[in-house]
């Protein structure tokens, strides 16, 4: 157990249904870290974080040339023990004037996540490519790759063991029985992926696509017991969204996300909208729900000046884990900031690929 000994006595004269909440809530905080170490980080803003979700994404800018992007995740914030994530990324459009309705795309991306009592601190830093091709006026196709850095690392010393227990209270001197290999470790890590968009007309976009991540199979524990299988889950990764000018005042954008890793699933479905506040498209207000199934439910707010985007949402969660959390899921925010080379590249996108705009 992980519980702390000297919280027993402090127990005595509250309720069992309290006691439930402070065991489970503690476990959280300290267990997550040792049966979740090898999921993969998510966010719940998925059309924000583009790399992370697709590596074909990278240089997807069919309005724009290049973008730059942060995102910050805080999960549980009532409790002690942290639960962080935060990205940075950038991606840009490169030779096009080397293909005539093609071009490539570079990007990287920062990853770093801190969870739990013992601090166990994700750093994955990624280099992407990928090649879009035009098909005909109304389609376009993409494939990708990124290739990364992993590095995993915990702090020991802040658990405390079930052979600590010495029938009163923690012994944080006494032997834990844990044999760690190594409270360090490093990997490489390479995902690819496939998108295709479709834009009829200058009212209607849609976009879609698939991506396996972790394909070169790399392993990551802390431990090095025999008959152990220490590889990484390939993690499945399908999405759908889509960008449809109801009137000069509306757009909304509705999306679907789907992943799969070994025996974790995660449904995300929902929409927002983008309200024209200036008549110009300059200053825009936006507003949405997303549903995560059968975990939470995710209302946002966001706003839109220029090329600058901010959006905020939060997971309040629907799932049993409420009666412990009293809804309080996570926080997220993500900033991006969207830029063309120069005006004749402005022009010529707006020509070339459409996508509804203001």
């Amino acid at each position: 157990m992980l519980l702390r000994s000297k919280q027993s006595t402090a127990m005595r004269g509250i309720s069992m249904a309290q006691l439930r909440k402070c065991t489970v809530l503690l476990l959280l905080a300290g267990c997550i870290p040792f049966f979740t170490w090898s999921q993969d980080l998510h966010f719940s803003q998925f059309f924000n974080s583009p790399l992370t979700t697709n590596p074909a994404n990278t240089g997807f800018l069919p309005e724009h040339d290049y973008r730059l992007g942060a995102n910050y995740r805080q999960q549980w914030a009532n409790l002690s023990a942290q639960f962080k994530t935060m990205s940075i990324f950038g991606d840009a459009q490169v030779l096009r004037d080397q293909f005539e309705t093609g071009w490539v795309g570079l990007g990287g991306v920062i990853l770093h996540d801190v969870a739990g009592s013992g601090n166990l601190t994700s750093t994955k830093i990624y280099g992407s490519a990928a090649y879009h091709q035009m098909l005909g006026s109304t389609g376009l196709l993409s494939a990708g790759f990124n290739v990364g850095w992993a590095n995993k690392r915990v702090d020991v010393t802040k658990f405390t063991y079930d052979n600590q227990w010495n029938g009163k209270f923690f012994d944080a001197g006494a032997p834990s029985g844990e044999n760690f290999a190594s409270t360090n470790i490093n990997y490489l890590d390479v995902q690819v992926g496939l998108n295709y968009a479709y834009f009829p007309t200058d009212n209607v976009y849609m976009h879609a696509g698939v991506s396996v991540h972790h394909v070169n199979a790399p392993k990551e524990t802390f431990f090095n017991t025999p008959g152990y299988d220490y590889e990484i889950a390939r993690r499945y990764i399908a999405f759908a969204d889509a960008v449809l000018k109801i009137n000069d005042r509306v757009i909304i954008s509705p999306g679907a996300y789907f992943t799969s890793q070994a025996k974790a699933k995660e449904l995300t479905l929902g929409l927002h909208g983008n309200y024209n506040l200036s008549g110009d498209g300059e200053t825009q207000v936006i507003g949405g729900i997303y549903y995560r199934a059968g975990d939470a439910v995710i209302p946002m707010l966001g706003f839109q000046w220029k090329s600058v985007r901010l959006m905020f949402t939060y997971d309040a969660t629907t799932s049993s884990l409420k009666n412990y959390n009293n809804m309080r899921g996570a926080s997220e925010f993500a900033l991006l900031y969207n830029g063309y080379y120069n005006q004749f590249n402005q022009n010529m996108r707006q020509i070339q690929c459409p996508v509804p705009r203001f």
